[in-house]
């Protein structure tokens, strides 16, 4: 891992501990159901807008099987919405808060 910049305090919000308390389970939730590396993929092209098994299966190289099965998970977690257009399934991301969530990620490790 590469070594992080020294923060000082004046770079971090105020935050209110108790709220900070209240989030704690629902934050350590859903950075758990993000842990695995290919649902950490899938959720970084969803950020990019709505795709279909068939578009999510060449871009993460993975079989639709495997695939069919973090989405389900995703979805049972909260994490990824579907919606039936004719023919095509299309996913996408559950929350906006995870949209935000992942343009930090890709800010500090991608950029």
């Amino acid at each position: 891992m590469k070594s992080a910049k020294k923060l000082n305090n004046t770079q971090l919000p105020k935050i209110s501990v108790a709220k900070m308390e209240g989030a704690c389970q629902e934050v350590s939730d859903l950075l758990r159901a993000l842990s695995h590396p290919q649902r950490l993929l899938i959720m970084g092209h969803l950020t990019q807008g709505p795709k279909t098994v068939t578009e999510l299966t060449g871009l993460c190289a993975v079989s639709q099987s495997q695939l069919s099965q973090f989405l389900g998970r995703m979805k049972a977690e909260g994490l990824v919405s579907s919606e039936r257009q004719g023919k095509y399934q299309y996913y996408a991301v559950a929350d906006k808060r995870l949209v935000q969530l992942m343009a930090v990620i890709q800010n500090i490790f991608c950029c």
